[in-house]
Formats: C-alpha cells, sequence, structure tokens
C-alpha cells in the first residue's frame, strides 16, 4: 500500500519489512522526477518498503528505520543543494555508529558537473560508514545561464529509466538480504 500526504512523503507502511527510503530535494523539477522515478521501481517489489521522504521531513529517527537510502537531489554552486545538507547535519550525530554497513546510491542533478555534491555526500556517509551499492547516477542539464539554470527542468525517459532500475535493484537487495 502506497499513501501520499502532499508533503512529499510517501510510502508502504507495512510492519518488520527492510525499509528503503529516498531522500529527495529539487529546486527545478529534475531531482523530484528522478526520486519519484527511483520510487516508482522500488515500491512494487515484495518484502521491501519503500518511503519517498522530502529532505526537510527526513528526521534522524525516520532515517535510523531504515535498511538502506538513495539521496537524491541537485548540486548547488558545486555542493550539495542547502535542503539534503541541513538533513544530514540533523542527523550525522544521532545516526552516528548507528547505521553501520548499512546500503546506499546517490543521484544528483547538475548543470554540467556534478562532482562536488556527489563527492560531498560520498565524505559525509564515509563518517556513517554506509556501503554504496552503486554508481553515482549524475544527470546533467547543460544549464549555463542563469536563465537555463533557474528554468524548470526536463529528464530524459532514458534517465528515468535508469533511476526506476536502481529504485528496483536497492529495493530487490534489501529485501533478498543481499544488501
Amino acid at each position: 500500500m502506497s499513501q501520499a500526504d502532499g508533503s512529499g512523503d510517501m510510502g508502504a507502511v507495512v510492519a518488520d519489512l527492510p525499509r528503503l527510503l529516498i531522500v529527495w530535494h529539487s529546486r527545478t523539477g529534475a531531482a523530484a522526477a528522478m526520486a519519484r522515478a527511483v520510487f516508482s521501481g522500488a515500491r512494487g517489489v515484495a518484502g521491501c518498503e519503500a518511503r519517498l521522504v522530502h529532505a526537510t521531513r527526513a528526521a534522524p529517527a525516520l532515517l535510523l528505520g531504515a535498511a538502506g537510502f538513495i539521496f537524491v537531489g541537485p548540486e548547488n554552486l558545486g555542493n550539495l543543494s542547502g535542503a539534503i545538507k541541513e538533513m544530514l547535519d540533523k542527523a550525522y550525530y544521532p545516526l552516528l555508529s548507528r547505521v553501520e554497513g548499512r546500503a546506499y546510491a546517490s543521484i544528483i542533478s547538475a548543470g554540467t558537473d556534478g562532482a562536488g555534491a556527489q563527492a560531498q555526500l560520498d565524505r559525509i556517509v564515509t563518517g556513517w560508514r554506509l556501503r554504496r551499492v552503486a554508481p553515482a547516477l549524475v544527470f546533467r542539464s547543460g544549464a549555463q545561464s542563469e536563465a537555463a539554470i533557474l528554468a524548470p527542468k526536463r529528464v530524459e525517459r532514458a534517465v528515468l529509466a535508469q533511476c526506476r532500475e536502481l529504485g528496483l535493484a536497492m529495493a530487490e537487495g534489501l529485501a533478498s538480504g543481499i544488501f
């Protein structure tokens, strides 16, 4: 069963299943579209609960209850977006020494690079000792001008298909005990 409460939270409420937490933030729509695609791929896997949660609602207790994570967000000025970074800042110490070995993957929406945001995320979750289970997926829109950077983004179908596949693979890995 999936639910949406209008806050960017969607999930299946099922006890005793491994939980895949998809934490997202978006400024121009690309990261939101990719997060929804990840959720679409993950939510149909029997034996795994998938939740799609906006970064501003991802409290430490919610993260602590997850068996695996997919972080989806934009790169802003070569770093993680403020909302994703703020969520990680608030959760860092409450989760330290409590989530070692849990699986994670990431998706970054960028103009032309994405490496800075990805490196920043990897440095932070290294402290949690999370285990990357899929290569980073970086979507590059090519935006260079102020107008193009601020404009709503469309993500190609092939990229959305990759996002669905990542969600499916993570959920299946958690359900089967691989991760």
